[in-house]
């Protein structure tokens, strides 16, 4: 690579001993000058529940929130969570996926001199040239697909260029990390499915990626692929003991694969609820009618009726305890120390729970290059962290 890796990660800087105005002001050329890509982030629906919209409405990741952070390319992910996967759920799930590609093709075609879609990394580098927003298109969870492998083309065609095969639940394609109240393991990882798709994915160039998919599925999709992966949403379990981290032995496979591990701002994945933080949560489960005890904050929400239920989640997420910029960071740290800069980078997953203080929109991102540039990283590291790697 053509970044050169200075002596140490952590430690005293200039920009530590800068005054604060003087340091401001040199972290801003650094994220200026830098490509910013956030690696994975979500589109909100009408229909998608108040609790992923910002506290007063609106996205994370619109326009506005783009350009005020200097967001130069993201990918915005025709993503579906868990659910039937019978006929009826499968064909529910599609039309929440094309709804979602019909959004990002509209903020494109309503905004030409803002933004554009992004197909290949020539097509964002010129797109960044021309002061642009890259808009890459990600997919994330085969059930909208069902069974049919030959639906990856025809997302391909469309546009999409990085495919999670999963979210929360088994599909028919792998296994999850989060499998809720189904068997820990129904495939032992990729079914014969999910191989047939890495397959095709390498065939394509398509990027894969492997967050979300269980141990087993994400080591047999390393395995079996012919080109690096991106991790483009997940944190480290060595810190945060939860499955949708990764364990040091995952990070390291994405290493020996050639892979990048893009770091997210989730507070559940991020910080560890004090008892304190758990009797607030509490308190609003027993306002509902739920046992105050509790493993997640999903527990027994099963119980209530459909819209009764979405407002108890919303408000139990605004209940929960909110992880900070420092927080996030330390898993960024964690993750260079570990695997090397080189496979480090910024997936937020915003519009989807995601969301710290300090980094709470894209117009926060400044906020992690200058945190980045204090605990001693590079302008170099910090370019690549973002977008070069």
């Amino acid at each position: 690579m053509r970044r050169l890796l200075l002596t140490g990660l952590i430690g005293t800087t200039a920009l530590a001993l800068m005054p604060a105005a003087s340091a401001r002001d040199a972290a801003a050329t650094v994220h200026t000058k830098a490509l910013v890509l956030d690696g994975h982030a979500d589109v909100l629906l009408p229909e998608t529940p108040g609790r992923y919209y910002l506290p007063g409405g609106g996205s994370r990741v619109d326009l506005p929130h783009l350009k005020a952070g200097s967001v130069d390319a993201v990918v915005l992910s025709v993503a579906v969570g868990p659910g039937p996967r019978d006929a009826a759920g499968v064909a529910a799930a599609r039309r929440e996926a094309d709804a979602k590609l019909g959004l990002i093709r509209k903020l494109a075609t309503d905004n030409p001199a803002a933004v554009g879609i992004a197909r290949s990394p020539a097509e964002v580098e010129a797109l960044h040239a021309q002061g642009k927003v890259a808009l890459i298109i990600g997919f994330q969870n085969a059930r909208s697909i069902g069974n049919d492998v030959a639906q990856l083309d025809v997302f391909y065609r469309a546009g999409v260029r990085v495919f999670a095969l999963n979210h929360a639940g088994h599909n028919e394609f792998s296994d999850s990390s989060r499998p809720d109240k189904e068997p820990v393991a129904e495939h032992r990882g990729l079914s014969p499915l999910g191989r047939e798709a890495v397959k095709r994915l390498n065939d394509l160039g398509a990027l894969i990626d492997v967050s979300q998919l269980s141990t087993d599925a994400l080591l047999q999709t390393l395995a079996l692929s012919r080109a690096p992966v991106a991790a483009t949403h997940s944190n480290a379990r060595a810190l945060i003991d939860n499955t949708r981290n990764l364990s040091d032995a995952e990070l390291d496979a994405i290493k020996a694969n050639g892979g990048i591990v893009q770091l997210t701002p989730f507070s559940a994945y991020l910080h560890v609820a004090s008892e304190a933080e758990r009797a607030r949560v509490s308190q609003v489960r027993v306002k509902f009618g739920l046992p105050g005890a509790y493993k997640t904050a999903y527990d027994d929400s099963e119980r209530l009726p459909p819209a009764q239920r979405e407002r108890y989640l919303d408000a139990a997420s605004a209940a929960a305890p909110r992880a900070t910029l420092a927080e996030y960071a330390d898993h960024i740290d964690y993750v260079a120390k570990r695997i090397g800069w080189q496979h480090v980078g910024i997936g937020t997953d915003f519009d989807h729970g995601a969301g710290v203080t300090g980094f709470d929109s894209e117009a926060e991102a400044p906020n992690v290059t200058a945190e980045l540039l204090k605990r001693g990283y590079s302008a170099d590291q910090v370019d690549a962290i973002w977008g070069g790697n």
